[in-house]
């Protein structure tokens, strides 16, 4: 069992997922990563989310970032969204994420603030910290 499942929606992401490893290792939390886009590989995105154990998910995506919300919209534990910057220095993800419907809750930090994401995890893993 891991106890957090990070996704990024593209390769070019991992820059973001990085920032994330580095505060959960510090503080001795188990992860996995894949990288699953929600708008290439839906069939695979929702077979990884049925069958991952993780109690956290945290996705980091751009542009639509619809991410965030399609793993909120296959589980009811928690989704950590986390916008990355691009062409509209990232508000176009940022507000892809805060925006969604009534039932489907995604908490979004700053966009490219994977270290949030990871320690919004930890707080709501209960992992005590300094």
């Amino acid at each position: 069992m891991v106890d957090v499942a990070v996704i990024c929606g593209s390769a070019s992401d991992e820059g973001v997922a990085e920032k994330v490893f580095l505060v959960l290792e510090e503080h001795g939390v188990s992860y996995d990563y894949e990288v699953i886009s929600a708008h290439r590989d839906p069939e695979r995105l929702d077979e990884y989310v049925k069958a991952s154990d993780a109690r956290v998910f945290i996705a980091i995506a751009g542009l639509s970032a619809a991410l965030p919300g399609v793993v909120a919209s296959k589980t009811g534990r928690p989704v950590i969204g986390v916008p990355v910057s691009g062409k509209l220095m990232g508000i176009d993800a940022l507000l892809s994420i805060v925006q969604m419907p009534k039932g489907v809750p995604v908490a979004c930090v700053g966009v490219d603030n994977g270290e949030n994401a990871a320690l919004l995890a930890i707080r709501i893993l209960g992992v005590k910290t300094a």
